[in-house]
């Protein structure tokens, strides 16, 4: 049997990693010198203070951490553990998983990979969902790695952000394009490109800027009558995030299956969550994000 495991910032709902045994490894979060795990209640306090015009922080989990999750998934009788974490370019973790792996390789005498999935959020997760899937399908090691591997590469991550603020402030997006959203009043859409996250458009107005990440998303999807379709073609699981924006995503995930539809694109299913405290610390509440993923 082959474990899998990820990171809090994967944004799975607590049911989906219940349901394939994937088990999570929270982050951590600096709220009002507090600090918490990356939680559902720790994404509650951070969101009322953050709107409160509050400041927060995070980190990654403990290389001891890491190791109790891989021994109890060896505990519980799994031969070898595969680990999925967010991009090496956005956070430590992968590091600290690798050096907790190579610590419990050698003391248990089982395998236990870590992948960057060079990603975040949906990325992530969908990786990870397709990793346990095979894994409960009786699929080696091996082949559970590849699957988490191709599954995270051909992955697409967008989101549109309210303001770059939060970004900036993390040091995770310039300040050149910081500025450049302030000025012209518009709303980014952001992505990932080489692990690191990168301004895909910027739009002027919300709603405009909702339409086109659907847009964006369905190209991404590939379907046979999409405009302009540039994505791989076959099955997608699709993920739909936000942070305190319940109803907007709502309506993004309604838009997005309608369009996905029209264009004849084979969804194999669609996961709605809120993203964690970790992830809404960066971005800020409001935030509405699309991930697609083999299916």
């Amino acid at each position: 049997m082959v474990a899998v495991l990820t990171d809090s910032t994967a944004s799975l709902p607590g049911s989906t990693a219940d349901a394939l045994g994937i088990r999570v490894v929270p982050l951590r979060v600096q709220v009002e010198g507090a600090d918490r795990p990356d939680d559902a209640a720790s994404r509650e306090v951070l969101a009322a203070h953050l709107r409160a015009g509050g400041t927060a922080t995070t980190s990654q989990p403990s290389r001891a951490d890491l190791a109790a999750a891989m021994d109890a998934a060896l505990d519980d009788g799994a031969g070898a553990v595969v680990c999925l974490h967010l991009s090496a370019e956005l956070s430590g973790t992968v590091d600290a998983a690798r050096a907790a792996a190579q610590e419990v390789t050698a003391r248990r005498g089982a395998p236990v990979h870590v992948v960057d999935t060079r990603t975040v959020a949906g990325g992530t997760g969908l990786a990870a969902v397709a990793a346990a899937e095979r894994a409960a399908a009786g699929a080696d090691a091996a082949r559970v790695l590849a699957a988490a591997r191709e599954v995270a590469a051909r992955s697409h991550v967008l989101f549109m952000v309210p303001d770059l603020h939060h970004l900036a402030r993390g040091g995770r997006i310039g300040p050149a394009r910081t500025y450049l959203g302030s000025a012209l009043g518009v709303h980014p859409i952001l992505t990932l490109r080489g692990g690191r996250l990168a301004v895909a458009e910027t739009v002027r107005g919300g709603a405009r800027t909702r339409r086109r990440l659907v847009e964006l998303a369905v190209r991404a999807a590939g379907g046979p009558r999409a405009a302009t379709p540039r994505g791989d073609g076959g099955p997608v699981r699709v993920a739909v995030h936000h942070f305190a924006a319940a109803e907007a995503a709502d309506e993004l995930a309604g838009a997005l299956e309608e369009r996905l539809a029209e264009t004849g694109a084979e969804v194999a299913g669609v996961l709605r969550s809120e993203v964690t405290a970790v992830v809404g610390a960066h971005t800020g509440p409001g935030v509405l994000g699309v991930a697609l993923a083999p299916g």
